[in-house]
């Protein structure tokens, strides 16, 4: 069991890095090592993580289309991993910087009518957009194949 935790809390560190938290990482660790749907339950006490946060961390996987919750014959809840992890993963990561890159063109945008910051609004604006074109042309490239 310990092994199996170094290697949840390693997988968590990368997800981290791409803006989970650590118990989404270990949720998808646990459940890309079981090769199998999980409860709850079972999550729990691969995790280390209280009920309510698997709780609250399926549902947030859920929505981002990485992972399956559903109930079975014993009337638990279940999770599955869903879909393409990589692609999964990217989407949200994707849709996060894109979210942060409007609201801050948004923010640019009224330091602009400001003459003491049109200058330097302009500059960081012109590289912001870069950055949103740089982030389209990346989305576009397809994940590897399993």
């Amino acid at each position: 069991m310990e092994g199996e935790d170094k290697i949840h809390s390693t997988f968590a560190a990368v997800a981290a890095s791409m803006g989970y938290s650590e118990v989404h990482g270990r949720i998808i660790s646990a459940l890309l090592v079981a090769g199998h749907p999980m409860s709850m339950d079972e999550l729990t006490k691969q995790t280390g993580y209280s009920l309510a946060s698997i709780s609250l961390s399926l549902d947030l996987l859920e929505i981002i289309g990485i992972i399956k919750k559903f109930r079975s014959g014993d009337r638990k809840v279940y999770a599955r991993l869903d879909g393409d992890l990589i692609e999964g993963m990217r989407n949200a990561l994707m849709l996060k910087l894109q979210k942060e890159i409007i609201s801050t063109l948004a923010e640019l945008s009224v330091l602009k009518n400001d003459p003491k910051t049109k200058k330097p609004a302009s500059v960081v604006e012109k590289e912001v957009k870069r950055l949103q074109e740089y982030l389209r042309r990346l989305s576009e490239v397809k994940v590897p194949e399993k």
